[in-house]
């Protein structure tokens, strides 16, 4: 039996601070850099320009040093460098599991922390991001949600964690050198730490950044957000970023969701549903995903899966199946592989694909509803939190 790989963690102790009173380029809008070129001097009229090489070289190019934008006049970098930094949040721990999942745990302004994964596939690498430091969500079978929220991460600080993890995976082009059909960070999920829909803007500005045909370079449909059920904002999310939309549904009745998802106790089953069939985006191209947890003797039944089966009908959908990731205290157990099967089988029989995610970066805590960042960690017993979800 081949032994398996250490475990690694990089400590990086050179931090990226950014200097008082200065604007950070990173997390503008096109617009909002325009007009802050505007407000430094830059003539109107050369303004769109100039925007468009600043942008292009931060996002394509990966750029941070005004002095290496090199088809800018000296005295203009002069005057960039005099104005503005260009910013990243700082990589404080890198850790590698044994499977190549890489997870790191980032600075962000106020000294607070977030963690980041990257989860490297054969014919592509995902990136899961943080949107905000903790979550409001509470939702029990979830480690990120027994720490409470913190803020809401800026812009700068979400477009930020998609540079880092391009930085650590050497992955921007270099000039004159030909491009690579095949990206290592080819997808995002918005999948980490919060709710992206209680961040609304902020991740519509970062992913906007993110898809932009003149920087990183992402399509929609390689983005992905992961939404627990905020009603008033899915349309939005069509309308004004356009990704690929997830709903963490999990239960099939709202007695069982109220617990496992307590947001099902403002909008319910049918109300997420009616606004999910209304989803502008939904086809059978573009379908929704229903991402499941399955939980031992909760949710995981055959009776659960046939109702799963008759709520969703109507809505062009896939469903993962994710067997639940066990943290220090949860009060969970994880569904048998035999049990999770039979579920599979009963939703692939109705017509959905049915996909088990294989659990990634178990051994650094960085698999589904496992993350949650060390210096904001309340520890509590499966006894408290068992109590607070009402088990």
């Amino acid at each position: 039996m081949t032994a398996k790989a250490p475990i690694t963690q990089d400590v990086h102790t050179i931090p990226r601070k950014v200097p008082e009173g200065k604007p950070n380029l990173i997390g503008m809008t096109k617009g909002q850099m325009r007009d802050a070129l505007i407000g430094a001097g830059t003539p109107e009229k050369q303004a769109k320009m100039r925007m468009g090489q600043i942008w292009q070289w931060i996002y394509h190019w990966g750029v941070r040093d005004f002095d290496a934008m090199t088809n800018l006049s000296k005295d203009y970098r002069a005057m960039l460098a005099e104005t503005f930094v260009v910013a990243l949040p700082e990589v404080v721990t890198r850790q590698v599991s044994t499977d190549g999942t890489r997870k790191y745990l980032v600075r962000i302004a106020g000294g607070h922390e977030v963690e980041v994964v990257y989860i490297p596939e054969e014919d592509r690498g995902t990136l899961c991001i943080s949107s905000q430091v903790g979550c409001t969500l509470t939702c029990t079978f979830c480690h990120t949600g027994t720490q409470k929220l913190v803020r809401n991460l800026t812009s700068a600080e979400i477009v930020g964690q998609i540079m880092v993890a391009r930085d650590d995976l050497g992955e921007w082009p270099e000039p004159g050198a030909r491009n690579s059909e095949t990206r290592l960070l080819s997808n995002i999920v918005l999948m980490g730490m919060g709710e992206p829909l209680y961040n609304f803007e902020n991740v519509r500005d970062a992913m906007k950044i993110a898809m932009d045909p003149h920087g990183i370079q992402l399509s929609r449909r390689r983005i992905t957000l992961s939404t627990s059920g905020v009603v008033p904002e899915i349309a939005r999310t069509a309308e004004e970023i356009g990704c690929q939309l997830a709903v963490s549904f999990h239960a099939t009745t709202d007695a069982v969701r109220d617990v496992l998802v307590p947001i099902n106790k403002r909008w319910n089953i049918e109300t997420l549903l009616e606004a999910l069939r209304s989803y502008p985006k939904v086809s059978n191209s573009e379908r929704i995903t229903f991402e499941y947890v399955m939980l031992d003797g909760v949710n995981d039944s055959d009776a659960d899966a046939h109702r799963l089966i008759k709520l969703i009908e109507g809505i062009p959908a896939k469903i993962n199946l994710i067997p639940f990731n066990e943290w220090p205290g949860a009060p969970y157990k994880r569904s048998s592989n035999n049990r999770i099967r039979a579920f599979a089988e009963i939703i692939y029989q109705a017509g959905y694909a049915s996909p088990v995610r294989k659990p990634r970066g178990e051994d650094i805590m960085a698999a589904c509803g496992q993350l949650k960042s060390a210096t904001e960690r309340a520890r509590k017993s499966a006894k408290q939190i068992a109590q607070e979800a009402g088990l």
